[in-house]
C-alpha cells in the first residue's frame, strides 16, 4: 500500500486564489524567481478589483504539501496581463502550467478580455514552449529587463494572445 502511494501521480485542483494563499504563493515565487515578491505584495495586488489568480492544490495527498503552482493576472479595459506564474520544479511538465494558464484565460474572457499579454525571459525555453502552444505570439521585447542570479541581464519577450 505504501509503495502504491509513493508512486502515485499527483492530482491537482485549480481554485481561485484567496488572500490567505499569499504566504504560500510568496514561498513558491521565492523558489522559482531570482527577485521574488513578498506575501505583502501578493496581498496588495490581490486586493485590487482588477487582479485575479488561481492556485493549484494537490487533491490526492495524505499530508499537506507545499503549494505546487499559482498564477496571478490583471484585467483592465479589455486587456489581460499575466503578472506572474510559477509551478514547483518537481511537477514541471506535468500539465499544471497549462491548466493554470487556461484558468486565467477563461477568467479574462469572462471579464470581457479580448487579448492577453505576458512577459517571459527569452532564455526560459520551457515557458516559451508552453506559451507558444497556447497561441501566444511575440509582439515585442525589452532588452536587459531581467536580472539573473549571476547579475547578467536578459531580454524579456512580450507575447500576446487574442482571447475572442
Amino acid at each position: 500500500m505504501l509503495e502504491a502511494y509513493l508512486t502515485l501521480k499527483p492530482e491537482f485542483e485549480i481554485i481561485a486564489m484567496e488572500r490567505e494563499d499569499c504566504r504560500d504563493v510568496a514561498v513558491l515565487h521565492g523558489e522559482r524567481f531570482a527577485r521574488p515578491w513578498g506575501d505583502g505584495e501578493f496581498h496588495s495586488l490581490l486586493s485590487q478589483e482588477t487582479v485575479f489568480g488561481f492556485v493549484a492544490r494537490q487533491t490526492n495527498a495524505i499530508l499537506k504539501k507545499p503549494l505546487p503552482g499559482f498564477i496571478l493576472a490583471r484585467q483592465v479595459a479589455g486587456e489581460a496581463e499575466i503578472l506572474t506564474v510559477a509551478v514547483q520544479a518537481k511537477v514541471a511538465r506535468s500539465g499544471l502550467g497549462w491548466r493554470l494558464m487556461q484558468a486565467a484565460m477563461r477568467e479574462a474572457r469572462a471579464r470581457g478580455g479580448e487579448s492577453m499579454f505576458l512577459e517571459v525571459d527569452n532564455g526560459n525555453t520551457a515557458a516559451l514552449g508552453l506559451y507558444r502552444k497556447l497561441g501566444f505570439e511575440k509582439v515585442g521585447e525589452r532588452q536587459g529587463y531581467y536580472k539573473q542570479e549571476n547579475g547578467v541581464l536578459s531580454t524579456a519577450l512580450v507575447m500576446k494572445r487574442v482571447l475572442r
